[in-house]
């Protein structure tokens, strides 16, 4: 399972994953935008909690033998009040990665709520890519 909900960090929210069915994985309905999409309407939060995609559990066993951030640039954009994954797990990872850093304000569904902040970054990136080939 993935150390992130295995061993989360002392006092980090829990997220609602429900027990497995038939070997998939869905978040509780009940507690998705709370814990998804906190900053999202009610009416897109609900949109979103009813059209999950299950994930299979053995996606939390798969491990990455050549991750390309030992390579290549990356960026990543810190949701200062996810409820899934904890700020201070995002800043440990995107530093381990070497990452170009950006935070905002918002919930693991930042992608929604803060598009504009999204689509900065991706500009930024894809233009410092673009300006070292």
């Amino acid at each position: 399972m993935s150390a992130l909900i295995k061993d989360p960090p002392p006092g980090a929210p829990v997220p609602p994953i429900l027990p497995p069915q038939d070997g998939y994985l869905f978040l509780d309905r009940a507690q998705f935008r709370a814990s998804f999409a906190a900053d999202v309407s009610e009416d897109a939060a609900t949109f979103m909690a009813d059209s999950q995609v299950p994930w299979g559990l053995e996606a939390l066993n798969g491990a990455v033998t050549e991750p390309a951030w030992k390579t290549k640039p990356s960026w990543y954009l810190v949701a200062t009040d996810d409820r899934m994954i904890p700020p201070d797990a995002q800043r440990a990872m995107s530093k381990r990665a070497g990452a170009t850093v950006n935070e905002v304000k918002g919930s693991h569904a930042v992608y929604v709520s803060q598009p504009k902040a999204v689509a900065a970054m991706i500009a930024t990136a894809a233009n410092a890519v673009a300006l070292t080939t």
